[in-house]
């Protein structure tokens, strides 16, 4: 420390409740939600977690989706896994739950993009207490503390490599995207990504295709169609989407992927510029019609559950790179009207 500022003049020592400026003897990048400690008396510094939540909100809790945690004055983005266990408030019984509703209580791990510090909430509240907040509605939806961190935030540590995702680029003379084709079920998703990868390979691009059916063949075969595990499906295909684009490659993706939410963590994922949201306009009128699987059918009739644009909800892009009206274009038109915003 080199010196602690007030208004009155610098000071020996500042005590709790005193608003001071402290200057420092070094360079130091310092700035909001850091925190400064005795150098014999650190505290941890982590990016998993095991804490308690309670649950705040309407809609429940949903596994994997991002959310903003607050912890003092910092913000990062975090997920939240499947419950270990929800409390029982009159009992204290430990019950089995996929999921927290409106005023649940349950022990959760949580993940954050990046180290944060903290102390338990049994030692110190103030770095150990935290919110939630939804990323779409800036509504609070959930408090929690913090238990401790896990071993392997500790163990796993990100290797360098030596070529990197710009020489895998520059071998592959292109520059990586993804272009993410979103809308219901029948609008068209799959028959124009398909078009368009034949397109780009034609003119010598490097690419690959992950279609929502293909992928539950295999990778996401575990997961069924509920809200948790549709968010479950989305960060799962953004993290291979991402793995790809490392790679050099230009990533198209036909998913209904629902959820503003998920779509906006998928383009999180990637560098400025590189996701291409394509919304596959087509109304529920018109997707029936084109009803090829007799999806929509099965779910009027109440034999398919959980099926989007009939039991569920879908979110449509507010600001897509690009909108396709299949009732104004054909599969052709829409894909080369892609290819030129891809390739200009």
């Amino acid at each position: 420390m080199k010196s602690i500022v007030t208004f009155d003049g610098d000071l020996d020592q500042a005590v709790a409740g005193q608003s001071v400026t402290i200057t420092f003897a070094d360079e130091i990048d310092c700035s909001r939600g850091d925190v400064i400690v005795r150098s014999d008396a650190p505290c941890e510094v982590a990016d998993q977690f095991e804490a308690t939540l309670v649950w705040m909100a309407e809609q429940e809790m949903l596994p994997g989706r991002p959310y903003i945690l607050k912890i003092g004055t910092q913000t990062v983005t975090a997920t939240v896994t499947e419950p270990k266990y929800e409390v029982n408030v009159n009992t204290l019984e430990h019950l089995a739950s996929k999921t927290l509703g409106l005023n649940a209580i349950g022990v959760v791990n949580i993940s954050t993009d990046r180290p944060i510090p903290f102390e338990a909430y049994a030692t110190n509240p103030d770095l150990g207490g935290f919110i939630l907040i939804d990323r779409m509605s800036n509504a609070t939806v959930a408090a929690g503390m913090i238990h401790f961190a896990l071993r392997r935030s500790q163990n796993v540590h990100w290797q360098a490599l030596d070529v990197d995702r710009e020489a895998h680029a520059s071998l592959k003379n292109q520059k990586p995207a993804v272009v993410w084709f979103t809308g219901l079920s029948g609008s068209g998703k799959s028959t124009i990504a398909n078009i368009v990868e034949k397109k780009l390979h034609a003119l010598g691009k490097h690419t690959f295709l992950l279609d929502g059916d293909n992928i539950r063949h295999g990778l996401n075969r575990d997961l069924g169609f509920t809200d948790a595990d549709r968010v479950e499906n989305i960060r799962r295909v953004g993290e291979v989407a991402k793995l790809m684009t490392d790679a050099g490659l230009i990533v198209l993706t036909a998913f209904i992927s629902p959820f503003r939410s998920e779509r906006q963590m998928v383009r999180d994922l990637m560098a400025p510029g590189e996701f291409v949201e394509v919304f596959v306009d087509t109304s529920i009128e018109v997707a029936e019609e084109r009803d090829v699987k007799g999806l929509y059918a099965k779910a009027r009739a109440g034999q398919l559950k959980n099926f989007t644009g009939i039991d569920l909800p879908y979110e449509a892009p507010e600001a897509a790179e690009i909108r396709i009206d299949t009732t104004a274009l054909s599969p052709e038109e829409a894909a080369d009207l892609i290819i030129a915003r891809l390739i200009p």
